[in-house]
Parts: C-alpha cells; structure tokens; sequence
C-alpha cells in the first residue's frame, strides 16, 4: 500500500492539496480517505448467510448492503485497516482456515487473501494499521496460538506469540499499541484478560480480570480504553457493559448496560463511539444496533437495526477504528522542521578543557536537528543564562528546562521554556517548588504536563507544571526514596524514572507514576545495572536508558515495556562506553547525544537507534560541541 501522507515515522515536506487528493483517489492512506464504514459479515439468522451489511459509525441508521462474503459461514472474526476489511476462519457450517478481504472503498464481494494456519472458528480478531491478529478459537480442541497478516500483502498467517490460556468464544480490542483479550471459554467460562503488544511478536502476558466470568462478548475500544460488552454469564444472556484504561493493567471497572442482554455479537466503531451489534438472545436473535460514547460511563442507546434478526459473533469491523493511526492536521506531521514534525533539542551544559585550554565554559545555547534523518545539529537559540545539571519537559509545542544550576555551584529552582515552532530565545517560565540540582534528566512528561523528580541534596520530590500555562510548579508527590542524577522517560500515561544516587549507593531501582494524576511513584522493577549520569528516552511503548557510570563508564543501551512492571532487559551497546548522556526521540529513532568517556573529555556525536527493535546504536551526527549536564528536548517522544 502506497503511502503519500504524512505519517509519524516519515514527516518531511509541504503537502499539496493535488497530493492528498491524489491518495484519497488512488490508495486511501490519508486517514479518512474512505469515509466512516463499519461492515458486519457472515452470521446465522437460523442457518448461515453470506451477506455483508454496513453502517457509518457517525449517524444513526440502519444497515445497507454491502455485498457477499467467499460463502456461508458464522462465528469467524474480523479486523480492519483504514482501507481492507478481513474477516477469518469460522466454525459454521464447518472449521475452515480461510481468510477473504473487501475494500472499504466499493462495496462489492469478498475474495480470497490468504489462510489461517489451522481452521478454527469461534476465534477473535484486533488490527491497528499494519497488521491483523487472530488469536484463539477451536480447532476443533481448544488453542492458544496468536498469529498475524499484514494488511498490504496476499497472504497466509504466520505465527506471532500464544495467549495465557486457550479458550475460544473470547473477543479483541486495541489501542493504537497494544492489543487485549478478554473473555471466552477454557472449557469453562473465563475472565481472563490478556495482553500483547502488536509493535513485537511474543506471547500475551496478564492484564486483569472481568468483573465476572463471561464467553461470546464482543469489544471496542478508544484509543485510552478497551470496552467490552455482552456475552453469556450461564445460563442466561448479559447486558453488562465493562471497561479497562489500556495504559494501566488491573481489572474492569463497570461502564453501563447494552439496551438488550445478547451473546454472539459484534462491535467495533471510530475514535470516540463504539456501535454493538447482533446477538443471540437466549433464545431467538436480535437486529439491535446499540451504541456508546466510550469517554463517558452511561447505558447504550438505539443505533438502529441490522436487515434481519441474526447473531454474528466478532464478525464487524470498521475503517475508522481507534488501532488506526490518529491525524491531526493543526499540529502535527504536516510539515518538516515545524512542530512535532520529529526536532530533538540538546540544550545548555558546561565544557570542560575547551580546546585542551583548561578551565570550563558555560552554555546557553540550543541546539537542534531533524531525528528521522541524520547529520549535525544547527542553532536554534539562547536560554536567559547558562544552565546545567537541570531537567526537561515538552509539548509538541513548547519545551521546558528546570532545576540544576547557572554557575555550576548554587541549585536553583529556574524553569524557562522556548517555543518550537519559530527558532529563537528561551523566556521565564516560573519556579520548581525548590532548588535542586541534577534531577532525574531528559523527558518525563505528556501532552499537557511535565514532571521534575529527585535532585541534590537527596530530595524525593516529583513537581509538575502545565506546559501550556506558565507558571510555578505544583507538588506532585514523592519518589521511592530521595535520589538524584538518574534518567526519566515516559508514554502518555506513565512516568518513568530510572537509576541515580540515593547517596551513597547508586540504585538500579525503577518507578513509575501515572502522569495524569497525583501520587507517590510505585515501584517499576529494576535496571541491569545501577548507572547514574545515564541518558533515557522513549517510544509509545518501549524506555530505554543508554550509557552510564556505575561508576565506571558503560556502553550498556537497556529497555522496558512501559506500560507492564518487570526488570530492565538488554538491548544492546553504545559505539563506546560513556557517561553523562542525554536522551530524545521521535517516538521511532531515538537518540543518545554527547556525554564523555573519561571526565573532563565530553564528546559531540550524536547516535542513533530503532526503539521497537533491538540492537547497538549507529553513528547519527554531531552536535555543535560537547557538554556535560546539558538538559535535552523533543517535540515528537513517547508521552506525546
């Protein structure tokens, strides 16, 4: 599939108009390109059908014909991109191992892609733009195998991971990341939620329970919640709508109720409804379309009603779903070297030995570069004064530095802030609640708030401020204990803070807090090693923390899923071994920029890696100079 639109990964150039409309016409990568479908294929009404209906998510209404699945059959299962609509396996009238597709664009009849590696039906399904997962289901025992297409290439299933149990009857949703599993039958009725992440093959791991055992439910989901609806508490049908926050493992939470109790039925729907539909009755079918705003908690409503009364279980999916990539054209991804268009920032700090000179020089300048290309670094501005051993947060719009010192000998508690957007000078932004030096560095915040933690002398303090608004900090709450020099990253939920010195030991401890509220950091797992003076920075899913002294300089590169707790696993090594790192990224590449080998001998290359894979880092560039405590910046990391 051809993509000529901007995307996250690949963000450089003015787009014209002749070019959007040129992609609408010819591949439909331009979200919304294809409207606002949602199909539903296949079910029984009494005896299998082919048929496939749709609706659009936005307006109310009922079903239209869209055209015929390969042939008749129930309990198979669907997942979408925003041009093709999948639909595998099936247990009715037979186990088969087919997969068929339609495009979102024409209504018309389906054809073949590909097979499934086994048949099985009574299976789930979950996509985000790339890829379809089709996990569980019977065949005809019971199974746990995960496996996976891409989208954009004809072809049979390969193997992904497995779930925790084998079961069938269970059902899917996704966040644009991460994938979960819910429900089903193991023989028994089951309330176990899975979760895996769709950016890397491997096995699903716990996430939580339901608040009862159910099978044949059916899901959706937004891009922050997963919402499950329906299904069979034995002996009778259930109307129980329930949800989780994908950010935060734990158990479901009750949302409201479905306007009919119903197993064997289907749901999806766009970034803020989710639409049910079908169902079986217990006895009987039903023709009922229901739907909810999934940020609000409250009971479904009417939608409108399917062409006949029939139960097709996990068999709809949508072009408009909350697993496709989001787009907002006022602030990001339109235009290279504009904000969140993927600028890393390498900001103040001191050189030691200048030129071999003696003495140090202090820093006030800004240095900045595109992350999804490579080469040096250019100029983009001053702070008010010379800044070091501080911190950093961002916007897709503002950065933000804290804390540290202007001299190198007093703390301060300083915050100024620069405008991404426009090169230029930084402005006074307000106060921490302190003054601290060396708190936890790089980034540790979300769209709309950025956390300072830790510092000298040994406070456990977390602050925070609403970038958008200056203005002093306000008390957040604590870290485990107190401790400096150590490294933050984030997502768009959590916080992560990794290393530093709880004098005199240096810790391999990892916390963590939920961005978006107030609390103590909990405890995360721990890293490979203790570093202090480490770089981190992140992706959607993945920390990682580079570099180091523990207290000998280290090329170690380590990595954690954030959204999950455990230790810190290897990823693999800087070119050299160096310490005082700083860290950024772009949500894709990240990268690791100065630091030194040996004191008083700060480097300025700039290296490079890929945060879904793993790996040693590639040479990037070079910055206009080395420095040691520098603070760092990015309109594009992992917490946007």
């Amino acid at each position: 599939m051809a993509t000529s639109y901007p995307r996250r990964d690949s963000a450089s150039g003015l787009w014209r108009l002749s070019d959007i409309t040129s992609n609408k016409l010819n591949y439909g990568t331009w979200p919304g390109s294809f409207g606002d479908v949602m199909l539903f294929g296949g079910g029984s009404p009494g005896s299998d059908v082919n048929t496939i209906q749709k609706i659009a998510p936005s307006t109310l209404g009922n079903a239209t014909d869209f055209g015929d699945l390969v042939q008749a059959q129930d309990k198979s299962s669907s997942g979408s991109s925003s041009t093709r609509c999948l639909w595998g396996g099936s247990e009715d009238p037979g186990l088969t191992n087919i997969i068929q597709y339609v495009q979102f664009a024409s209504s018309g009849n389906a054809a073949d892609f590909g097979d499934l590696s086994a048949t099985r039906g009574r299976l789930s399904a979950v996509s985000n733009q790339k890829k379809c997962f089709f996990a569980g289901g019977k065949a005809p025992s019971l199974v746990n195998i995960i496996e996976q297409v891409a989208f954009v290439t004809l072809g049979n299933a390969s193997d992904w991971g497995d779930l925790t149990v084998s079961r069938m009857g269970c059902t899917s949703t996704r966040s644009t990341t991460r994938a979960i599993v819910a429900a089903g039958s193991s023989p028994g009725e089951s309330d176990v939620i899975d979760f895996f992440e769709m950016e890397s093959a491997g096995n699903a791991v716990d996430f939580g329970n339901l608040v009862g055992t159910r099978e044949k439910p059916a899901a959706c989901g937004s891009t922050v919640r997963g919402i499950i609806g329906g299904g069979q508490d034995a002996p009778a049908a259930s109307n129980i709508i329930e949800f989780v926050a994908f950010g935060s493992l734990g158990n479901t939470s009750d949302f409201g109720d479905l306007t009919v109790a119903r197993e064997n039925l289907s749901a999806d729907g766009n970034s803020t409804r989710g639409i049910f539909g079908s169902g079986a009755t217990s006895p009987g079918r039903s023709d009922v379309i229901d739907y909810i705003t999934m940020s609000s908690e409250g009971n479904a409503v009417d939608f409108g009603n399917l062409a006949a009364a029939i139960q097709i279980h996990n068999g709809a999916s949508s072009n408009c779903h909350s697993g496709l990539e989001v787009f907002d054209p006022d602030e990001r991804f339109l235009i290279s070297n504009i904000v969140g268009s993927g600028r890393a920032y390498f900001i103040a700090g001191i050189n030691n030995n200048p030129a071999g000179e003696g003495g140090s020089v202090l820093h006030k300048n800004i240095d900045y570069f595109q992350i999804n290309s490579t080469g040096n670094s250019s100029d983009f501005g001053d702070l008010t004064q010379t800044f070091l051993n501080g911190a950093g947060a961002a916007s897709a719009t503002r950065g933000v530095v804290g804390g540290g010192t202007a001299d190198n000998s007093n703390a301060h508690n300083v915050v100024e802030s620069y405008e991404m957007g426009s090169l230029g000078n930084a402005s006074d932004f307000g106060d921490l609640t302190a003054a601290r030096s060396y708190p936890f560095a790089d980034i540790a915040s979300s769209s709309t708030r950025g956390l300072f933690a830790g510092g000298q002398p040994g406070s456990n303090v977390i602050d925070y401020i609403t970038i958008a608004s200056a203005g002093d900090a306000a008390d957040f709450g604590d870290l485990q204990s107190g401790k400096y020099n150590g490294a933050n990253c984030c997502s768009n939920t959590r916080g992560i803070f990794g290393g530093g010195v709880d004098a005199p030991a240096q810790m391999n401890v990892i916390g963590y807090v939920t961005i978006a509220s107030t609390g103590d950091a909990a405890d995360f797992g721990d890293l490979t090693n203790s570093p202090s003076f480490v770089g981190a920075t992140s992706g959607k899913v993945r920390g990682l923390w580079m570099g180091g002294s523990t207290p000998s300089q280290v090329d170690v590169i380590q990595y954690i899923t954030i959204a999950s707790t455990g230790d810190a696993a290897d990823f693999g090594d800087l070119s050299d071994t160096r310490a005082g790192v700083r860290g950024a990224s772009n949500s894709i590449r990240g990268v690791c920029m100065s630091g030194y080998k040996t004191f008083r001998s700060e480097l300025n290359t700039i290296e490079f890696i890929t945060i879904a894979s793993t790996g040693d880092a590639a040479d990037f560039g070079d910055l206009s100079g080395g420095r040691y405590g520098s603070q760092s910046g990015s309109d594009s990391h992992g917490g946007l």
